[in-house]
C-alpha cells in the first residue's frame, strides 16, 4: 500500500530511494541464503527450492520495480536504460531478442560500471550451434580482459574496473584479424591476427552478463557479469575513432547499431536483473 501511495511525478527520487532499499534488503537475504546453500545446510531438493524461491522473488520484484516506473519509462527515450547485475550467479541475465546476421567487420560498444573482483565476469556471449565462443568478451579471474572470436583470444589493455562508468569499444575485421580497443574514447590497443578471415556466423543467441557454455545456456556463476552495463551497441563495420569519441563524449547525436541498437524492447531480463534509468556521461558533466 505504501508503494501506491507514491506519487511517480513528483516523488520520483524518494521512490528511487525506497526501492533502492528494499533491493539492498533482498540482496542481504540472498546472500545469505546463497551462503547457507554453498556451506551445505541443504540437500539437492532443498537447494533447488531455495534457488526457486529466490529466482520468483527477484523477479517479482523486478516486474513491482518495472510497474512502479512506468510512469517515468513513458516520458523517456527508449534507450535511456541500464541493466544491473548485482550478484554473482548464474540465473541472472538479459537476452538480446534479435540475432546478429554473419558479419566480416563489427563494432560493439557500451557503457560499463563494475568493482567485481576478481575480474568483472562476462559482459556479453554470443553463441551459435556448434561454437559457443563466437564471440565473446569477458574478464575472468585475474585475467585482463579479453575478446574471444571463434575461440580465438586478444587480451584487452583495458584497465575499468574501478567502479565508476567506462565507455569501452571493440573493433575488428575478418582481413587480417585486425582489431582495435578503446577505453573512454581513447584508443587503448590493437593488434592483427585475430581469426582472420572467419566471419562471426548468423543465426545465434546474444547474451549479455554470462558466458554461454551451451547455445543460450551453461552459465558459470564465476564467469558471471557483476556491475551495471548500459548502451550495448553493435554495428557491421569498424566505426571510426572521432565515432567512437563522440559516443565516449556525448558530442555527436546519438549513434545506435545498425545491427544492435539499445533500446528497452530489444532486451529481456531473467533471474533478478533489473533495468534503471541511464542517462549517459552523466559522470562527465
Amino acid at each position: 500500500q505504501h508503494f501506491s501511495r507514491l506519487n511517480a511525478s513528483g516523488q520520483g527520487s524518494n521512490l528511487k530511494d525506497i526501492l533502492q532499499n528494499k533491493i539492498d534488503d533482498l540482496e542481504k537475504q540472498v546472500l545469505s541464503r546463497v551462503n547457507s546453500l554453498e556451506e551445505g545446510k541443504f540437500g539437492p531438493r532443498n537447494e533447488s527450492e531455495e534457488r526457486g524461491k529466490i529466482e520468483s522473488t527477484l523477479t517479482s520484484l523486478h516486474q513491482r520495480i518495472s510497474d512502479l516506473e512506468k510512469g517515468q519509462k513513458d516520458n523517456r527515450p527508449t534507450d535511456r536504460f541500464q541493466l544491473t547485475f548485482p550478484l554473482r550467479t548464474n540465473y541472472m541475465y538479459a537476452k538480446v531478442k534479435k540475432s546478429l546476421p554473419e558479419m566480416y567487420a563489427f563494432s560493439v560498444c557500451m557503457w560499463m560500471k563494475s568493482s567485481a573482483s576478481p575480474g568483472m565476469g562476462t559482459p556479453f556471449s554470443y553463441a551459435v550451434p556448434g561454437q559457443a565462443n563466437e564471440l565473446v568478451l569477458i574478464e575472468w579471474g585475474n585475467n585482463p580482459m579479453e575478446i574471444l572470436i571463434n575461440d580465438k583470444v586478444a587480451k584487452l589493455p583495458f584497465s575499468i574496473n574501478d567502479g565508476k562508468w567506462h565507455h569501452i569499444c571493440v573493433t575488428w575485421t575478418t582481413r587480417d584479424g585486425v582489431w582495435e580497443a578503446y577505453q573512454d574514447g581513447m584508443q587503448a590497443g590493437s593488434g592483427e591476427n585475430l581469426a582472420p578471415y572467419h566471419p562471426i556466423k548468423p543465426q545465434g543467441v546474444l547474451v549479455l552478463g554470462q558466458e554461454q557454455d551451451t547455445l543460450g545456456g551453461g552459465f558459470d556463476a564465476t564467469q558471471a557479469f557483476v556491475g551495471e552495463l548500459a548502451h550495448f551497441n553493435m554495428w557491421d563495420r569498424k566505426l571510426s575513432p572521432g565515432e567512437v569519441y563522440g559516443l565516449a563524449t556525448c558530442s555527436s547525436k546519438a549513434l545506435a547499431g545498425n545491427v544492435i541498437a539499445w533500446a528497452e524492447g530489444n532486451i529481456d531480463v531473467y533471474g533478478g536483473a533489473t533495468k534503471w534509468t541511464f542517462e549517459a556521461c552523466r559522470q562527465l558533466n
